[in-house]
Formats: structure tokens, C-alpha cells, sequence
């Protein structure tokens, strides 16, 4: 038998760790972009070089993802579909109105600030010859360091709030985008109500109804040493738990029953 979801999480005072597998190309895209924007984040309220290396390598990162198809239609696409399903409880007993109208305000103001960017948004950034230098060089191992780029040293050992001031305006480009996705990410998450589930000898199959449009699978797993693997599509999926040990050893498939909690979203 599985266990509460209140004792999985809580086994060996252990956190509940999440992972996330996409099982559309929508879903990959959006996962990617507010991974890569996540950490970019993080690394903007650093004053190290260090840091503002890892923002500027983000963010040329992030618009490679941007410039492959049409991401912007995507996300358009995304928030005009959980903008229809938030209406529609709207006229629904029990809802919290004023909730609901925030969530349904925020994700109109989203779909507002895309459509003023205009399709056209990036091209600051590419005709940026600044940005350019080092998105050219940073594709040869080493080739940002001080010798290969000197002007980008030289900005690197401006105040900070100087190289600050530059990346809010290099970023500001991509900001509406990026958080729209991570929007509609968190409402995509917040879809599904997680379910207790048990992987005998550490294996779980599961088969979708027909006509189901799941997009995301979440697995919360408390159990220390264990980590999922999961494979799968839009009919059906498969969840492996491996033993993990050392970085020396090859993880392998765990012998023992497995409980987990699922979100198919």
C-alpha cells in the first residue's frame, strides 16, 4: 500500500523532490525557458564577474531558444488557452472571484505586454554588436577570456551598477515573454491534484485515456538515494526509480516498492 501523501513527504524529515518530465515539444520549450530564465534571475542580483559570465551565457542561451520557430506564438497560444479554461469557472458556485479575476487579469497583462513587443522584439539584441562578440566566441571553449575579448573584460570590471544597469536593459527585452511562460507553467502545474502511486520493485506503467491531452508529468519523490526515470508519450508512460550512490557507479533500477506521488497535467 502507498503511503498518505503527508508521510511521504515527511519520510526521514526529508524535503519532497520534484521532477518533471514534458511530453510535449510546447511543454520542452517552456521547461527550457524558464530554467535558462530562473537562473539568469539568480545571477543578476550578483555583483560578481563570475555571476554577470553566467547571466550574459544565459541570456544568449535564451534567445537561441527564442530565435528556433515561433516561440512567441506558442506562448500566445498557451495564455489565450488558460485564459478560455479560467473563464469558464467564472460562472461556477464555490470560486473564489477575486482570485480567479487576478490570476485571468495577470495572464491578459501578460498577453498585453507580448503583443506591444511586437514580433520583432529580439532584434535590439541581435543587432547588438556587443552581444554578438561574445555569443561568436563563446562557441570556442575559452574564447571569452580576457586576450580573445578585451572589451568584454573591460565592461566586466565596470562598477556593478553600471554592468547592472546594461543587462536590466539587455533583459527587459525578454521579460514579458519569459514571464508569461513561467505563468502559465505555474497554472499548467497547479492543474493537477498529485495522487499516491506505487512502483512495485521500483516500476510504474500508467496509460492515458484516449483523447487525454497530458503535457506534463510531475513525480514527488521523498525517499533518499532514489531518483525517477521517466520515458514515455502521450498514451502511455513509464517511471523507473534508480539507486544512486556515487558518481563512481553506474545507478541502477531499485529491487523495492516505491511509494510516489503523480501529477499527470
Amino acid at each position: 500500500m502507498a503511503k498518505p501523501a503527508s508521510n511521504i513527504a515527511a519520510d526521514s524529515g526529508r524535503q519532497t523532490a520534484h521532477y518533471e518530465q514534458p511530453l510535449s515539444e510546447r511543454m520542452r520549450t517552456f521547461l527550457r525557458l524558464e530554467f535558462l530564465y530562473q537562473q539568469m534571475l539568480f545571477n543578476l542580483e550578483s555583483d560578481a564577474t563570475w555571476a554577470t559570465r553566467t547571466t550574459i551565457n544565459t541570456l544568449l542561451e535564451i534567445m537561441a531558444i527564442l530565435s528556433r520557430g515561433d516561440v512567441r506564438s506558442e506562448v500566445h497560444k498557451e495564455l489565450d488557452h488558460q485564459i478560455g479554461i479560467l473563464q469558464r469557472f467564472q460562472s461556477q458556485p464555490g470560486v473564489d472571484s477575486g482570485r480567479l479575476d487576478t490570476v485571468i487579469r495577470n495572464l491578459e497583462e501578460n498577453r498585453t505586454d507580448i503583443n506591444e513587443a511586437g514580433t520583432n522584439f529580439l532584434q535590439p539584441l541581435k543587432d547588438c554588436e556587443f552581444l554578438n562578440a561574445i555569443k561568436h566566441r563563446s562557441a570556442i571553449p575559452g574564447g571569452t577570456c580576457e586576450f580573445d575579448l578585451p572589451e568584454y573584460s573591460h565592461w566586466l570590471r565596470q562598477p556593478f551598477a553600471r554592468r547592472q544597469q546594461d543587462l536590466e536593459k539587455w533583459t527587459q527585452t525578454i521579460r514579458p515573454l519569459c514571464d508569461a511562460v513561467c505563468e502559465a507553467m505555474w497554472l499548467i502545474r497547479e492543474s493537477a491534484e498529485p495522487t499516491e502511486r506505487l512502483a512495485i520493485n521500483g516500476m510504474y506503467q500508467h496509460s492515458m485515456q484516449k483523447d487525454t491531452n497530458t503535457r506534463l508529468l510531475r513525480v514527488s519523490l521523498s525517499r533518499e538515494g532514489l531518483f525517477p526515470e521517466i520515458s514515455g508519450s502521450q498514451h502511455r508512460f513509464t517511471v523507473r526509480f534508480l539507486e544512486w550512490s556515487t558518481i563512481d557507479s553506474r545507478a541502477v533500477q531499485t529491487g523495492h516498492d516505491v511509494p510516489f506521488l503523480l501529477s499527470i497535467c
